[in-house]
């Protein structure tokens, strides 16, 4: 019993996912620290408030709607999915570029879908027949 623990907590896949929880949360901390200490307050330039918290609030029979909250949430949510695509997936997907131009290594071609290979020998053989 435990040596197929063993066995299961050494598998290559178990490392890797612990490997990558580890560095995730770590980036988290750097993209949260980028929205609230650099994007947020530009916001608050901006706005003159640093959330919308405030913002359209409604009582209704003596309790609070906050709609600014889920503003607020959705703001942070725009700002971290654009820091993380301008700061990490373009420069990465940049270097791959540079590193296959220089390997040589080309994308493959997407393969055909059948259905338009048969069109086009039905295209084909058509103006084969008409000719």
């Amino acid at each position: 019993m435990l040596k197929g623990f063993r066995d299961f907590i050494m598998k290559g896949n178990v490392v890797d996912l612990a490997v990558a929880v580890v560095i995730g949360a770590a980036f988290g901390a750097v993209v949260n620290a980028l929205v609230a200490n650099v994007l947020m307050p530009l916001i608050a330039a901006l706005t003159g408030s640093p959330n919308f918290d405030s913002f359209a609030l409604v009582t209704l029979n003596g309790n609070d709607l906050k709609f600014g909250v889920l503003l607020t949430a959705l703001v942070n949510f725009v700002l971290i999915a654009a820091a993380v695509y301008f700061v990490v997936v373009v420069p990465m997907n940049h270097m791959i570029a540079r590193r296959n131009a220089r390997l040589g290594i080309k994308e493959p071609e997407p393969a055909a879908d059948p259905q338009i290979v048969l069109l086009r020998e039905i295209r084909d053989s058509l103006r084969a027949r008409d000719s």
